[in-house]
């Protein structure tokens, strides 16, 4: 289980216990501010402990729902466009602004660990906004992918994000040329 530092204090009872308990190897700290009950723990669980109000994007999404098996360099976070610049060396952050920030966030277990992340209707939005900032062959792989599974996705819902999303004019029309 992974901690926060206020959780790793209330589990032991108090910072002094906490140091003993990091020193007698019955808590682990991970790095500032996380600690674990187990040695090792993941990446990804470390990433969303620490970044509780962030949501996974970008790369890191489509790859975690299998859109693409290009494993990303960073974890891609999309946060609010008045939060704070995040510092770690290991994210790439993007900045969302509140009218559209929660448009399909869900919480999914992966390898254990509960993350925030927006769902496959959301990223195929995403990918089609984004589609001259990727590579191509990514850009491509990712599209071929949405088209095989195109039928399994909510369809009401990829529309509804469009219309929300600024040019949705444009997201519309590459919708129905590139997808459908």
């Amino acid at each position: 289980m992974i901690l926060s530092y206020q959780e790793a204090v209330n589990k032991c009872g108090s910072e002094y216990k906490l140091h003993q308990a990091v020193l007698s190897g019955t808590i682990y700290k991970q790095e500032e501010g996380i600690y674990s009950t187990s040695k090792n723990v993941s990446e990804l669980g470390i990433i969303a402990k620490k970044y509780p109000k962030a949501v996974l994007t970008g790369e890191y999404a489509f790859y975690l729902h299998g859109m693409t098996n290009v494993i990303p360099e960073k974890y891609n976070l999309a946060t609010l466009s008045k939060a704070a610049k995040l510092t770690d060396i290991r994210v790439s952050q993007e900045y969302v602004t509140s009218d559209v920030f929660s448009l399909g966030i869900e919480e999914k277990e992966i390898d254990g660990v509960v993350v925030r992340i927006y769902d496959k209707e959301r990223m195929l939005i995403e990918l089609l906004r984004h589609k001259n900032s990727m590579p191509y062959d990514l850009y491509k792989e990712i599209l071929i992918n949405y088209r095989e599974c195109i039928s399994n996705l909510e369809i009401w819902r990829i529309q509804e994000y469009a219309g929300v999303f600024p040019k949705s004019k444009m997201i519309t029309k590459a919708l129905d040329e590139e997808v459908m």
